[in-house]
C-alpha cells in the first residue's frame, strides 16, 4: 500500500474542522457574542463531529457485515459489530459533541452569555471532541503502525499534523489560565504542565521522531501566531451588551506561548537512554524550567506598548472586557507563593511526561 487510507484522511478533515470551528467560536463570543446557535464556527465544529462519526459508522458496518473488508483481521469487537477501535471512538464522540449541541442552547436560553470556556455544555462537547481526536490518532496511529516504505512516512507526518492540531486544542482549552495577564503567576505554568508534556512526548515518541515534540509545537505556533494576523482582517460588531471595549473586527485568541524552547528541550533530553521513571522527571524539571526562562520575560514584553501592533496583538480585547480589569490595563494579576507553586508545576510535568512516554511506548504497538 503506497496510498493513504481514506479514513486516514477522514481523521485529519474532522480535527482540522473541529480546531478551525473551536478558534474561530471563542472568537465570535469575544467579538460578537453567543448570538444563535447556527454560526458559522459551531456550524464547523459540528461538521468535525459528522465527519468522525459517518467515517466511523461506515468503517463499522463495511467491516462486520462483509467477511472479506480488509480491516477485518486487525479489528475489535463490540456489542456485535466489528472494525478498528478508533472507529468506534470516534462515532461515540460524535454522537457525545452531537447531544452537547441542544445542551449548550438550551444552557444559553436558560442562563443567559456565558464567558468560560468550558461550562457545563461545553465540557460535554470538549469530551466528545477528545474522543474524536483520539479516534483519528489510533485510525491513524495503527494505520501506520502496519504500513512499511513511502507509506508509512506519508503516515507518520499525518500523525504529527494531527499530534499538532491536538497540542492546540488542549493548549486552547486552558486559554483563560493563560491570559498574559497570568503569565507571572504559577496557576499558567500548572496548567500547561498538564497535558502540554504529555501529547508532545507521546506524538515524538509514537512517530520515533526524533524533533517530534518541536515539530508539534511549531504547528500550534505557526496556527496561532496566523489566527492572531488573520483574524482581524475580518469585520465584527457585538450583537449583546454591555460593550466595554468598541469592536469593528474579530478579536483573534492570545499570541501562541513560547511552547518551542521547551519543545526543543524536550527533545534533546529524549535522546538520553534512560528507562521512564528517571526520564520522566528530568523532563518534567526542564519543560518548566525551559518554559518559564522563555515566557517569563516575554510576558513583560507583551504587556509593553511594544506588543501594541497587529504583529503581537497585545491590544486585542473581547468586547466584554472591563476597563478597569488586569488585562486591558496590561497588569499582572498577583502573585503568591510562585517558587511553590513553579515547584507544583514540576511534578506536574514529571507524571504528564511520564504518562506522555508510556503512551506514546503504547501506540507503537497499537495495530488494530
Amino acid at each position: 500500500m503506497s496510498r493513504v487510507p481514506w479514513f486516514v484522511w477522514a481523521s485529519l478533515a474532522s480535527v482540522t474542522c473541529i480546531l478551525a470551528g473551536t478558534y474561530w467560536d471563542i472568537s465570535w463570543h469575544m467579538s460578537i457574542g453567543r448570538d444563535s446557535f447556527w454560526t458559522p464556527a459551531h456550524v464547523a465544529i459540528q461538521i468535525g463531529g459528522v465527519t468522525a462519526g459517518v467515517s466511523g459508522a461506515v468503517l463499522i458496518f463495511s467491516t462486520t457485515f462483509r467477511q472479506a473488508a480488509p480491516l477485518r483481521p486487525t479489528s475489535v469487537g463490540v456489542w456485535g459489530f466489528r472494525g478498528p477501535l478508533g472507529a468506534f471512538l470516534g462515532a461515540w464522540g460524535a454522537a457525545t459533541m452531537v447531544v452537547s449541541a441542544p445542551f449548550d442552547n438550551w444552557w444559553h436560553n436558560a442562563y443567559g452569555l456565558d464567558v468560560q470556556i468550558l461550562s457545563p455544555p461545553h465540557a460535554v462537547l470538549t469530551t466528545g471532541i477528545l474522543a474524536v481526536a483520539f479516534g483519528g490518532v489510533l485510525l491513524a496511529i495503527s494505520t501506520t503502525n502496519r504500513a512499511e516504505g513511502i507509506a508509512r512516512t506519508r503516515l507518520a507526518w499525518l500523525v504529527l499534523v494531527i499530534g499538532g492540531e491536538i497540542l492546540t486544542l488542549s493548549m486552547i482549552a486552558i486559554l483563560e489560565k493563560t491570559f498574559r495577564s497570568n503569565l507571572h503567576r504559577a496557576d499558567a505554568y500548572r496548567a500547561v504542565a498538564v497535558g502540554a508534556p504529555l501529547i508532545m512526548i507521546a506524538f515524538a515518541r509514537a512517530g520515533d521522531q526524533r524533533w517530534g515534540a518541536t515539530i508539534l509545537a511549531t504547528f500550534y505556533t505557526a496556527f496561532m501566531a496566523t489566527m492572531v494576523w488573520l483574524f482581524p482582517l475580518f469585520p465584527a460588531e457585538p450583537k449583546l451588551g454591555p460593550v466595554y471595549q468598541p469592536i469593528t473586527h474579530f478579536i483573534p485568541l492570545e499570541f501562541p506561548l513560547l511552547l518551542l524552547v521547551p519543545a526543543i528541550a524536550l527533545d534533546l533530553v529524549r535522546r538520553l537512554d534512560r528507562p521512564r521513571w528517571q526520564l520522566a522527571p528530568v523532563c518534567g524539571v526542564v519543560f518548566v524550567a525551559t518554559l518559564v526562562a522563555a515566557e517569563w520575560p516575554f510576558a513583560s514584553f507583551m504587556q509593553s506598548p511594544a506588543a501594541g501592533n497587529a504583529f503581537f496583538g497585545g491590544d486585542y480585547f473581547a468586547y466584554f472586557m472591563q476597563p478597569d480589569w488586569f488585562i486591558p490595563r496590561h497588569q499582572f494579576f498577583p502573585s503568591h507563593d510562585v517558587a511553590l507553586g513553579l515547584a507544583e508545576a514540576a511534578a506536574i510535568a514529571w507524571l504528564s511526561s511520564w504518562l506522555g512516554l508510556y503512551v506514546g511506548d503504547a501506540l507503537r504497538r497499537v495495530k488494530r
